[in-house]
């Protein structure tokens, strides 16, 4: 049971020197790029819809 909490202690203090390594990114730079995706969304999701009400319609005409 040592062994395990002392391999975790070791885990642990790795994952803390690396996590000082992450270059982080700026407020501006995460405001810029969630916005980038969020359009991004909008736009492909309203795209698919179109294709989707299309396909539909044309499905139903040609079923009746």
């Amino acid at each position: 049971m040592m062994e395990y909490i002392n391999r975790l202690k070791i885990f642990l203090n790795e994952v803390k020197i690396e996590m000082k390594k992450v270059s982080w990114p700026t407020r501006k730079e995460t405001m810029y790029t969630t916005s980038a995706v969020i359009i991004s969304v909008f736009l492909i999701s309203f795209f698919l819809g179109l294709v989707d009400l299309g396909l539909s319609k044309l499905i139903e005409r040609l079923i009746k």
